[in-house]
């Protein structure tokens, strides 16, 4: 292992490894499959979703990136079974923060995590090259690569480990390798407040030519989380 990854592979203890279905990635992004055919699609940080796994099976074009794929599958899935564990128990204390009427209780809620993990470790045995490790907020991808990028449960969430300049470097780097449109989900921080710094960064989009959007989705689990960023470019 080079120096280089010896330095970017986050230690796997660090990785939470859980991932959202397809079907909430249409709902929490506001898409259709209809809207992504023939578009060339990223989704940055992917983690354990399915978005991809599925996406292809489905003749779309996605490609994942994250900082997990440092990881072999096989540690990353037997990872993701803990940390499903470790949230659902959490998740019945923390019940009352939640909505509860996509997934009905906690046991659907897990058939859901487990359902993503699975087709998603699974896609990455037969199609490791979809799965590329990525630092944020560099990424190793051309100007304009991709036509539509989707970045869920990343930026804004963290908004207490992640800094506003981290944020800003990052995006700018999520729109150098997309062409047509950012989309980010949600625009929430961790106890579910607006992130502080969101009018901050909109401002300085629009100022920077990007057309940009704050629009409600037809997904909501955690309270307040029901919108997304749409940056449109050009």
């Amino acid at each position: 292992m080079s120096r280089v990854e010896k330095s970017t592979k986050l230690d796997l203890e660090r990785i939470v490894f859980i991932g959202r279905t397809f079907e909430e990635y249409l709902d929490m992004f506001s898409l259709s499959k209809e809207k992504l055919q023939g578009k060339k699609i990223l989704d940055c940080p992917a983690g354990a979703c399915s978005f991809t796994a599925v996406g292809n099976e489905l003749g779309l074009d996605v490609t994942a990136c994250d900082i997990a794929y440092y990881h072999s599958g096989e540690d990353l899935k037997n990872k993701g079974l803990q940390d499903i564990e470790h949230a659902m128990e959490h998740m019945e204390k923390a019940k009352n923060n939640y909505k509860w009427d996509y997934f009905n209780n906690v046991e659907g809620l897990r058939k859901h995590r487990l359902k993503a993990l699975q087709d998603c470790t699974n896609d990455m045995r037969e199609s490791s090259e979809r799965y590329i490790p990525v630092t944020l907020p560099s990424l190793p991808f051309k100007n304009a690569e991709f036509d539509i990028l989707l970045s869920a449960h990343f930026l804004f969430m963290y908004a207490d480990r992640l800094d506003y300049q981290f944020h800003i470097e990052t995006l700018n780097e999520l729109l150098r390798v997309t062409k047509e449109e950012v989309r980010i989900f949600p625009l929430v921080d961790l106890e579910g407040k607006r992130y502080e710094h969101l009018d901050k960064m909109i401002s300085y989009l629009a100022d920077n030519g990007y057309t940009v959007e704050e629009v409600e989705v037809p997904y909501e689990f955690q309270t307040n989380a029901n919108s997304i960023l749409k940056i449109k470019k050009g």
